[in-house]
């Protein structure tokens, strides 16, 4: 499926497949999903899910009717991560985005930048393919 949104292409013809989930249902079956998150070229992710009726890729169908459908949807960084971390095993998830090391040695902090800084940070740290905190430490 290809798709344009805000002006970026999203192709699973040409983007890697990095991971994906079934709920295990089958098509006849109304609650059914499978979902599957892509990575493009860019280090942009996406995921592409296909549903039944009375799941969230429903789509109208006459009045008072639905039928199964399928999207594709842009992710951040993080809304990637929080997918994987919830349907995909841990060797998988760390296959994309690298070992988890435990540490308690990090500290939270607040702080205030300007919103262009901060959007292009975010920009540079989902193509390095890393958190934003993460991206911000490996510049301190």
């Amino acid at each position: 499926m290809k798709k344009i949104i805000n002006n970026k292409v999203y192709d699973t013809n040409t983007a890697k497949e990095v991971g994906s989930y079934s709920n295990g249902g089958t098509w006849r079956d109304f609650n059914h999903i499978e979902e599957t998150l892509y990575k493009k070229k860019t280090g942009e992710f996406f995921l592409f899910g296909e549903g039944g009726p009375a799941t969230r890729y429903a789509e109208p169908e006459g009045q008072n009717s639905w039928s199964g459908g399928s999207r594709i949807m842009p992710m951040t960084y993080d809304e990637a991560r929080e997918w994987a971390e919830k349907n995909l095993d841990a060797d998988e998830y760390e296959e994309i985005f690298g070992t988890i090391e435990e540490s308690d040695d990090k500290i939270q902090v607040a702080i205030y930048v300007n919103s262009a800084k901060w959007e292009a940070a975010k920009r540079e740290a989902q193509k390095r393919g890393v958190g934003i905190s993460d991206y911000i430490d490996s510049l301190l």
